[in-house]
């Protein structure tokens, strides 16, 4: 006898060995201990999940006569009976499979609907499975409505279809409806498993889940991939062997894609695909491998017990997820999964690639992006929770320049990360030490002559980008003689050269060399703050105004249903 592949082999034959349909199997084995039995059911679902499986096992638990012929309709038919035996072996008269995909025109329907009138000849039902039914064509529908709508007793239909949205809704309206979901990656590796165990091969774990990956949730599409790794792998399962042969990137190459990305590290990204495009490894599945990578770490940072313990590169993924922040992940997710669609039109398939990860490294948030000199002093980094940070008043100082900042009109960015962490250079030799705050909190004083300074030097050009960014976020904790001491929530902004720039413009408006210590922490008077303050202040005036013009009150006054729309009051 020849060889059957495992597909056939193994395709379960009672509800009891049906896997990843439980919700299918539960309404059907209610339905036939109760007797409830509808006449048309209809499956749907994508290739390989059970749909003309679970049409034979009901066609035997229809027809079963169990072991000494005198069973009736159950849920459990028991495999042994003629009627089991023959759906089984496809040769059950009363069990009709017909592909609506070869035999869609109206002569094929109504020469099956034309046998209906006949009771069965061996067994209880007739029972009539048409597969892929959206194929029919719609004079084929039309001659089947009657008969759907109105069959004789004794007669079933069975309809499945990968496509439900192209069946008349005449139709869907006449059938009970089931649809049959992929199967989870975890259920597809633990049935295969058992499978292999039983076929007496060895198959390591990652092999395995690289092989239910690949199906995408149809078990037999992994049934046939694990047919073809054997085959492979001259009767084992190896994961290297598997990789090879599906193809598929190794999750190393997306670890280090991420890791590099992380750390804005462009050329450890272009070696990164250089290196893949040695290895003549696909760009496509690259980037899905990193979708997979970063849909992982998404979970680890919202819902970390939520993890695979079992999965060897679990430890990995929360690694790396304590390296981006979750807003940050989910962009790199979502350009990931819209450069896998672009991947078609750049001219080769790894300058793509490049492409899509150079607009990882240009549209990722600058301040999740620390210094390779600030990562490495920190021995603990940790974030500061959103809610501490929006609890915080926007500025503490009683002293506030009543005048608005030349940069009023400008977005202020709200300050993401607080990491106990000290970064400061050197001070300058001999330099007086005349202390201008105490040991206690920093006075409003440091406040109001830290923000004139700030506004001189951008007045002055001294300071742009990022390093502009620095001054205005920053809080001035002290000043001891010409060493200044700013403290910064911010990580990123405390990078080498955003300090180095800042020292030497505040060097030249003071004309003196100054030292300048940067302290990562809790900010609560900086200029930024006193900026939103001031703007919050202008904002409730201005609408004060409107809500006290009598006017507007007479107007309220009159029309009951009159109101101010919200965030349509703008001070001038």
């Amino acid at each position: 006898m020849g060889y059957l592949v495992l597909a056939r082999k193994y395709r379960p034959r009672d509800f009891d060995t049906l896997v990843g349909q439980e919700h299918v199997v539960q309404a059907l084995a209610n339905a036939l201990n109760q007797q409830r039995l509808h006449h048309a059911y209809l499956f749907t679902g994508t290739r390989g999940v059970g749909k003309t499986t679970i049409s034979r096992i009901l066609a035997k638990s229809l027809n079963c006569t169990g072991a000494d012929g005198r069973g009736g309709i159950t849920a459990k038919p028991c495999g042994a009976c003629d009627a089991c035996r023959d759906i089984d072996a496809g040769r059950f008269v009363d069990y009709v499979e017909l592909d609506a995909a070869s035999n869609r025109g109206v002569e094929e329907i109504t020469q099956l609907l034309d046998q209906a009138v006949y009771k069965p000849v061996a067994g209880r039902f007739k029972v009539y499975m048409i597969d892929e039914v959206h194929m029919l064509s719609n004079h084929a529908f039309n001659a089947m409505l009657k008969t759907l709508e109105e069959p004789p007793d004794y007669l079933k239909f069975v309809l499945a279809t990968t496509d439900p949205q192209k069946v008349p809704p005449t139709v869907l309206s006449r059938c009970l409806q089931f649809n049959l979901r992929p199967m989870a990656p975890q259920t597809v590796q633990a049935h295969l498993a058992d499978v292999l165990a039983q076929e007496g091969i060895a198959a390591e774990p990652g092999a395995l889940r690289l092989i239910s990956r690949a199906a995408h949730g149809s078990m037999r599409d992994a049934l046939s991939l694990a047919d073809q790794a054997i085959a492979f792998g001259a009767g084992a399962l190896v994961e290297g062997g598997v990789r090879q042969m599906l193809g598929a990137v190794d999750r190393g190459h997306a670890l280090r894609l991420v890791e590099a990305l992380a750390r804005r590290d462009g050329a450890a990204v272009i070696g990164a695909v250089d290196g893949l495009r040695a290895l003549g490894l696909s760009a496509g599945g690259t980037l899905e491998e990193m979708a997979s990578l970063l849909q992982q770490m998404a979970v680890a940072q919202t819902v970390p017990q939520a993890l695979d313990d079992q999965d060897p590169e679990t430890p990995e993924v929360a690694r790396l997820a304590a390296l981006l922040a979750a807003d940050e992940t989910q962009l790199l997710y979502s350009i990931v999964l819209h450069g896998r669609a672009e991947i078609g039109l750049a001219p080769d398939e790894y300058s793509g690639l490049v492409m899509v990860l150079l607009r990882l490294l240009a549209f990722a948030p600058q301040e999740t992006a620390p210094s390779a000199e600030v990562r490495r002093a920190a021995p603990a980094p940790a974030r500061a929770s959103a809610a501490a940070a929006a609890a915080r008043p926007a500025a503490r100082s009683a002293v506030m320049p009543p005048e608005p900042a030349p940069w009023d009109d400008e977005p202020q960015t709200e300050p993401a990360r607080a990491v106990p962490l000290r970064a400061q250079e050197a001070p300058a030799r001999g330099a007086p030490r005349v202390a201008e705050s105490g040991a206690g909190a920093p006075s409003p004083a440091l406040g109001d002559r830290w923000e004139r300074q700030v506004r001189e030097l951008i007045a002055a050009g001294g300071i742009t980008a990022l390093t502009r960014e620095l001054a205005l976020q920053a809080q001035c904790v002290a000043i001891d003689g010409q060493r200044w001491r700013l403290r910064v929530e911010r990580e990123a902004l405390a990078a080498a050269a955003q300090r180095e720039r800042l020292r030497a413009a505040l060097g030249d408006a003071l004309g003196a060399a100054v030292a300048l210590e940067i302290e990562i922490g809790a900010a609560e008077d900086t200029p930024a703050q006193r900026d939103a303050a001031r703007r919050a202040r202008r904002q409730e005036a201005a609408e004060r105004i409107i809500q006290d013009d009598p006017l507007v009150r007479a107007v309220m006054q009159q029309y009951s249903t009159a109101r101010i729309v919200p965030g349509s009051v703008k001070p001038h």
